[in-house]
């Protein structure tokens, strides 16, 4: 049997496929309860106002919302932050479209970097072998 500490309480109990103790996981059930009964009575509530109101926390709400268990689509006050930049809130996805197009272009800039050492490293190559060469 593996054991584990849970990473929310710190107790310890047998690994399951939640990576939390029976505990935490009948703990979070409940957040989700209260989560889902003030969302149906309170339409159009902020994420702040929903975690005030349920004492459950943002961070918890978010984790919700992208499993799919909470939908915002109905909720237009409901968004969470961007996990790159923190500021900017998201209704989709994990980051904002200014995090993504600063990753898109800083990813295309390391290829074209690396595409470019290649070429070099290649080209040194072909020549130290053309040196071996008997014309």
């Amino acid at each position: 049997m593996n054991l584990d500490n849970c990473p929310r309480c710190g107790k310890l109990y047998a690994k399951n496929f939640m990576g939390l103790c029976g505990d935490c996981i009948k703990e979070i059930e409940i957040e989700y309860d209260k989560c889902k009964t003030y969302l149906r009575e309170n339409k159009g509530t902020h994420m702040q106002q929903l975690s005030d109101a349920t004492g459950v926390s943002i961070k918890q709400i978010t984790k919700f919302i992208r499993e799919g268990r909470i939908s915002i689509e109905n909720n237009p006050g409901m968004a969470y932050p961007c996990e790159i930049c923190s500021v900017t809130m998201i209704r989709e996805g994990n980051m904002c479209e200014s995090c993504r197009s600063r990753l898109t272009k800083d990813l295309s800039s390391a290829a074209q970097q690396l595409s470019g050492e290649t070429e070099v490293q290649g080209t040194m190559t072909y020549g130290a072998l053309n040196k071996f060469r008997k014309d």
